[in-house]
């Protein structure tokens, strides 16, 4: 059975039309899962976007979002999706750049485009240059860091609760109740592949027990020893005493 969303269709020839397009301005062509993508100087980013909108016709900006790599030298990438509504077609466009080295704006060729950097901006930290109103829009004021960030910690910095004696939110550094888990999303019915806490007592109560040693069997090994103790010897013996 095939997959439920619809197979994505490249127009023919549409990779080498917009690879010509863009010239010198295209670093590499990516085509993978039927997707396009296109990855461009990050000088020429406004250059590029207004070739492809005015002569590709791709005329709408759908989505700008971040992607961060911290081992690469420039660790975060911007990409762009373009909707073309006459060829019904979408493609990715990418530029690369670092924490300090800003990226060009494209609010003046998309409006829509002011919010969608300032998101980039928040969860990852680049700076869009251009940009006249480059303001946290997803955390809160005064938030330290950016969360979507590789190396933001996953448990963050400060928890907010609403404080009686204050009548008001604060905010108050992590304390967590437990150390921060780990889950490993195994199946439960397979079972975990190492020895949870508690287990082992499972694992000594079911080794096998030691056989037990056959016990002693009472004896009389002479005259006058029934086995029973001694005051019964000593009744036995005394019978006997009697009836010699």
């Amino acid at each position: 059975m095939g997959h439920s969303a619809p197979k994505i269709v490249n127009p023919e020839g549409i990779a080498e039309e917009i690879g010509a397009l863009l010239g010198s301005m295209l670093i590499e062509t990516i085509d993978h899962a039927d997707e396009l993508t296109f990855i461009v100087a990050r000088d020429d980013l406004a250059n590029a976007m207004i070739a492809l909108r005015d002569m590709a016709h791709y005329q709408q900006l759908m989505e700008v979002a971040g992607i961060d790599y911290p081992e690469r030298p420039e660790r975060f990438e911007v990409a762009y999706h373009l909707l073309s509504v006459t060829r019904n077609h979408r493609i990715r466009v990418k530029v690369s750049t670092d924490e300090d080295t800003p990226v060009p704006t494209v609010t003046h060729l998309w409006p829509v485009a002011g919010w969608l950097e300032r998101e980039v901006f928040d969860m990852y930290g680049v700076v869009f240059d251009g940009n006249t109103d480059l303001r946290r829009i997803l955390t809160d004021y005064g938030f330290k860091g950016h969360p979507q960030r590789k190396d933001f910690p996953l448990t963050g910095y400060v928890e907010l609760r609403y404080s009686e004696e204050d009548k008001r939110v604060v905010y108050e550094p992590v304390k967590l109740a437990q150390d921060f888990r780990s889950f490993d999303f195994m199946s439960p019915w397979e079972g975990a592949q190492y020895v949870l806490p508690g287990d082992e007592k499972a694992a000594a109560s079911a080794a096998p027990a030691a056989p037990a040693a056959a016990p002693t069997p009472k004896v009389t090994e002479k005259k006058g020893v029934s086995g029973a103790g001694e005051p019964t010897d000593s009744a036995a013996n005394k019978k006997s005493e009697d009836k010699a």
